[in-house]
Protein backbone atom coordinates (compact mmCIF):
# COMPACT_ATOMS: atom_id res chain seq x y z
CA UNK A 1 0.00 0.00 0.00
CA UNK A 2 1.38 3.12 -0.68
CA UNK A 3 1.81 5.28 1.73
CA UNK A 4 0.90 9.03 1.73
CA UNK A 5 2.92 11.27 3.78
CA UNK A 6 2.18 15.25 4.80
CA UNK A 7 3.66 18.09 2.78
CA UNK A 8 4.07 21.23 4.56
CA UNK A 9 4.07 22.56 1.01
CA UNK A 10 0.29 21.12 0.05
CA UNK A 11 -2.29 23.55 0.94
CA UNK A 12 -5.84 22.19 -0.06
CA UNK A 13 -8.38 24.85 -0.80
CA UNK A 14 -10.80 24.71 1.84
CA UNK A 15 -14.47 24.99 0.80
CA UNK A 16 -17.96 25.12 2.92
CA UNK A 17 -20.96 22.89 1.84
CA UNK A 18 -24.39 22.42 2.59
CA UNK A 19 -24.33 18.75 2.80
CA UNK A 20 -27.82 16.26 3.59
CA UNK A 21 -26.94 14.60 6.72
CA UNK A 22 -27.82 10.93 7.07
CA UNK A 23 -29.11 8.57 9.05
CA UNK A 24 -30.33 11.26 11.67
CA UNK A 25 -32.50 10.06 14.55
CA UNK A 26 -34.88 13.42 14.28
CA UNK A 27 -35.72 16.98 12.35
CA UNK A 28 -34.09 18.87 15.07
CA UNK A 29 -30.63 16.71 15.03
CA UNK A 30 -30.85 16.97 10.97
CA UNK A 31 -31.30 20.58 11.45
CA UNK A 32 -28.68 21.09 14.30
CA UNK A 33 -26.23 18.78 11.70
CA UNK A 34 -26.66 21.22 8.75
CA UNK A 35 -26.62 23.74 10.58
CA UNK A 36 -22.68 22.65 11.95
CA UNK A 37 -21.90 21.94 8.31
CA UNK A 38 -22.60 25.38 7.57
CA UNK A 39 -20.69 26.96 9.61
CA UNK A 40 -17.49 24.73 9.71
CA UNK A 41 -14.76 24.17 7.61
CA UNK A 42 -14.47 21.12 5.62
CA UNK A 43 -12.50 18.75 3.03
CA UNK A 44 -14.38 15.70 1.31
CA UNK A 45 -12.73 13.13 -0.74
CA UNK A 46 -13.03 9.16 -1.31
CA UNK A 47 -15.99 8.88 0.54
CA UNK A 48 -15.53 10.81 3.98
CA UNK A 49 -16.13 14.58 4.50
CA UNK A 50 -14.69 16.02 7.51
CA UNK A 51 -15.71 19.23 9.15
CA UNK A 52 -14.22 21.09 12.01
CA UNK A 53 -15.16 24.61 13.97
CA UNK A 54 -13.30 25.98 16.52
CA UNK A 55 -14.92 27.13 19.86
CA UNK A 56 -13.55 30.84 19.88
CA UNK A 57 -16.34 31.77 21.63
CA UNK A 58 -16.41 31.64 25.23
CA UNK A 59 -20.38 30.87 25.54
CA UNK A 60 -20.36 27.86 23.19
CA UNK A 61 -18.99 26.08 26.21
CA UNK A 62 -21.60 26.62 28.78
CA UNK A 63 -24.07 24.06 27.82
CA UNK A 64 -21.42 21.45 27.87
CA UNK A 65 -19.40 22.28 30.94
CA UNK A 66 -21.38 22.99 33.38
CA UNK A 67 -18.35 22.74 36.09
CA UNK A 68 -15.27 24.41 34.44
CA UNK A 69 -14.63 25.28 31.24
CA UNK A 70 -12.04 24.44 29.00
CA UNK A 71 -11.77 27.73 27.41
CA UNK A 72 -11.07 30.00 30.80
CA UNK A 73 -8.21 27.44 30.88
CA UNK A 74 -6.71 28.57 28.13
CA UNK A 75 -7.80 25.32 25.57
CA UNK A 76 -9.69 25.46 22.48
CA UNK A 77 -12.15 22.89 22.10
CA UNK A 78 -12.90 22.48 18.02
CA UNK A 79 -16.08 20.33 17.11
CA UNK A 80 -15.69 17.63 14.20
CA UNK A 81 -17.69 15.28 12.53
CA UNK A 82 -16.46 12.83 10.68
CA UNK A 83 -19.19 11.11 7.81
CA UNK A 84 -18.54 8.23 6.07
CA UNK A 85 -20.57 8.31 2.50
CA UNK A 86 -19.26 5.15 1.75
CA UNK A 87 -19.69 1.21 1.96
CA UNK A 88 -16.64 0.63 3.99
CA UNK A 89 -15.80 1.06 7.72
CA UNK A 90 -13.46 3.72 7.79
CA UNK A 91 -11.09 4.13 11.05
CA UNK A 92 -9.72 7.43 12.12
CA UNK A 93 -6.89 7.57 13.97
CA UNK A 94 -7.73 9.66 16.18
CA UNK A 95 -4.09 10.14 18.57
CA UNK A 96 -2.59 11.44 15.47
CA UNK A 97 -5.08 14.43 14.56
CA UNK A 98 -2.74 17.30 15.16
CA UNK A 99 -3.13 21.66 15.09
CA UNK A 100 -1.04 23.06 13.27
CA UNK A 101 -0.40 26.42 13.78
CA UNK A 102 1.73 29.31 12.74
CA UNK A 103 3.43 32.17 14.18
CA UNK A 104 5.56 33.16 10.73
CA UNK A 105 6.13 31.31 7.84
CA UNK A 106 9.39 29.39 9.30
CA UNK A 107 7.86 28.88 12.74
CA UNK A 108 5.06 26.47 12.85
CA UNK A 109 4.23 23.62 15.85
CA UNK A 110 2.04 20.73 15.56
CA UNK A 111 -0.36 20.37 18.75
CA UNK A 112 -1.40 17.22 19.81
CA UNK A 113 -4.82 16.26 20.99
CA UNK A 114 -5.34 16.08 24.57
CA UNK A 115 -6.99 13.37 26.32
CA UNK A 116 -9.54 13.62 28.84
CA UNK A 117 -7.75 13.27 31.58
CA UNK A 118 -4.88 15.75 30.07
CA UNK A 119 -7.29 18.42 29.65
CA UNK A 120 -8.61 18.04 33.50
CA UNK A 121 -5.42 18.20 34.41
CA UNK A 122 -4.67 21.58 32.46
CA UNK A 123 -8.33 22.94 34.01
CA UNK A 124 -7.83 22.08 37.30
CA UNK A 125 -4.21 23.58 37.60
CA UNK A 126 -4.00 25.92 34.39
CA UNK A 127 -0.23 27.05 34.06
CA UNK A 128 0.81 30.50 35.17
CA UNK A 129 0.76 32.89 32.45
CA UNK A 130 4.05 35.24 31.80
CA UNK A 131 3.99 37.58 28.84
CA UNK A 132 8.20 37.29 28.71
CA UNK A 133 7.99 34.01 28.19
CA UNK A 134 7.79 33.03 24.38
CA UNK A 135 4.74 31.90 23.11
CA UNK A 136 6.02 28.47 21.86
CA UNK A 137 7.01 26.27 22.10
CA UNK A 138 3.89 24.34 24.34
CA UNK A 139 5.19 22.13 26.27
CA UNK A 140 3.95 18.41 25.82
CA UNK A 141 1.13 17.09 28.74
CA UNK A 142 0.13 19.21 31.55
CA UNK A 143 0.71 19.42 35.10
CA UNK A 144 0.41 16.27 37.11
CA UNK A 145 -2.18 16.96 39.73
CA UNK A 146 -4.66 14.86 42.40
CA UNK A 147 -7.71 13.20 40.93
CA UNK A 148 -10.28 14.45 43.45
CA UNK A 149 -13.27 14.63 43.33
CA UNK A 150 -13.97 17.55 41.36
CA UNK A 151 -11.06 16.69 39.02
CA UNK A 152 -13.36 13.35 38.30
CA UNK A 153 -16.87 15.70 37.67
CA UNK A 154 -14.36 17.65 34.93
CA UNK A 155 -12.92 14.69 33.50
CA UNK A 156 -16.42 13.31 32.97
CA UNK A 157 -17.51 16.42 31.17
CA UNK A 158 -15.03 16.39 28.89
CA UNK A 159 -15.33 12.68 28.07
CA UNK A 160 -18.95 12.98 27.41
CA UNK A 161 -18.24 15.65 25.19
CA UNK A 162 -15.10 14.39 23.35
CA UNK A 163 -14.90 12.26 20.06
CA UNK A 164 -16.00 8.74 21.52
CA UNK A 165 -14.99 6.39 18.63
CA UNK A 166 -12.56 6.86 15.84
CA UNK A 167 -14.67 3.47 13.55
CA UNK A 168 -16.85 5.19 11.46
CA UNK A 169 -19.82 2.81 10.05
CA UNK A 170 -20.71 3.09 6.58
CA UNK A 171 -23.25 5.81 5.68
CA UNK A 172 -23.21 7.23 9.49
CA UNK A 173 -21.57 9.90 11.03
CA UNK A 174 -19.30 10.65 14.65
CA UNK A 175 -19.43 13.85 16.08
CA UNK A 176 -17.14 15.11 19.17
CA UNK A 177 -14.95 17.51 20.92
CA UNK A 178 -11.34 17.40 20.22
CA UNK A 179 -9.04 19.43 22.58
CA UNK A 180 -5.65 21.66 22.09
CA UNK A 181 -3.73 23.43 24.70
CA UNK A 182 -3.06 26.96 23.22
CA UNK A 183 -2.43 28.56 26.22
CA UNK A 184 -5.29 30.95 25.90
CA UNK A 185 -3.30 31.83 22.46
CA UNK A 186 -6.60 32.15 20.31
CA UNK A 187 -5.68 34.16 18.01
CA UNK A 188 -3.94 31.81 16.07
CA UNK A 189 -7.25 29.95 15.32
CA UNK A 190 -7.24 32.29 12.46
CA UNK A 191 -4.12 30.55 10.34
CA UNK A 192 -4.52 27.22 12.18
CA UNK A 193 -5.20 24.16 10.03
CA UNK A 194 -6.49 20.55 11.66
CA UNK A 195 -4.55 17.62 9.66
CA UNK A 196 -5.79 14.18 9.97
CA UNK A 197 -2.87 12.11 8.69
CA UNK A 198 -4.41 8.82 8.95
CA UNK A 199 -8.08 7.29 7.74
CA UNK A 200 -7.89 3.87 6.80
CA UNK A 201 -10.63 2.09 4.74
CA UNK A 202 -11.02 -1.07 6.78
CA UNK A 203 -12.60 -3.94 4.62
CA UNK A 204 -10.52 -3.04 1.42
CA UNK A 205 -7.51 -2.43 3.89
CA UNK A 206 -6.37 0.85 2.12
CA UNK A 207 -5.59 4.35 3.53
CA UNK A 208 -7.43 7.64 2.34
CA UNK A 209 -5.13 10.54 1.64
CA UNK A 210 -5.24 12.93 4.22
CA UNK A 211 -7.13 15.48 5.34
CA UNK A 212 -6.05 19.01 5.64
CA UNK A 213 -8.88 21.54 7.11
CA UNK A 214 -8.17 25.61 7.08
CA UNK A 215 -10.00 26.56 10.20
CA UNK A 216 -9.83 29.92 9.00
CA UNK A 217 -12.45 29.05 7.03
CA UNK A 218 -15.18 28.26 9.66
CA UNK A 219 -17.82 30.54 10.11
CA UNK A 220 -19.98 31.11 13.65
CA UNK A 221 -17.18 30.88 16.42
Amino acid sequence: MTKVYYNPARRLTPFLLVLPVLHAGSGRTAAQQEASLKTSALESHEGMTISAQPWTNPALYKEKFHKKSPYAAGIVAVQVTFRNDSDDSLKVNLERIRLNVTLSEDDRQALNPLTSEEAADVIQKPATKDVTRRRFPIPLGGPKVGHDKKWVEVQQELRDAGVKAGIIAPHSTVRGLLYFDVRSQFDLLGSAHLYVPEVVALEKNRELLYFEIDLSQAGGH
